[in-house]
């Protein structure tokens, strides 16, 4: 399931000509912002609802250079949930060529921000990452997940 396109910035690029290991965390979490948007998590909680994701776990993996111009699609390839971790992973796919190029697998907590801890989705966030998990399941797989024992089901 397509989330984001970038294109490689100048900026982004290191001394060895391609997009710095940095770069690729930004640009995954560029991209699930558009999802947790979805589950009314992202940014907009944050200021209005006092309530978010922090992550607390990644693996990342490096499988192909991306360099100064060319193009990626943000992929999400897993998405579930329990009452208050996401558990996410997410390809870097090489325009044109198809080519993954990364991948990147999370555990995020729900926060009360008021409080800094950690606490339960509401029913109404629960009901649309149930509804969100149904309508994508065929473009998602479980396949080499590293954290499938974090959620607690």
């Amino acid at each position: 399931m397509l989330l984001k396109s970038f294109e490689v910035k100048q900026e982004w690029v290191d001394y060895n000509s391609h997009m710095n290991m940095a770069y690729y965390v930004l640009v995954f979490d560029q991209a699930l912002e558009v999802a947790l948007e979805k589950f009314n998590m992202g940014e907009s909680a944050a200021k209005n609802l006092n309530r978010t994701t922090m992550v607390v776990e990644t693996n990342t993996k490096y499988l192909n250079e991306v360099r100064l111009g060319e193009e990626v699609d943000i992929q999400m390839t897993y998405f579930d949930h329990d009452t208050k971790r996401l558990h996410v992973k997410m390809e870097m796919i090489k325009k044109g060529k198809k080519e993954i190029s990364a991948s990147m697998e999370w555990i995020s907590l729900y926060i009360d921000l008021s409080k800094r801890k950690v606490t339960e989705f509401e029913n109404e966030k629960l009901e649309i990452m149930d509804k969100f998990i149904k309508d994508n399941k065929s473009n998602f797989t479980s396949q080499n997940l590293q954290f499938t024992s974090k959620l607690k089901k």
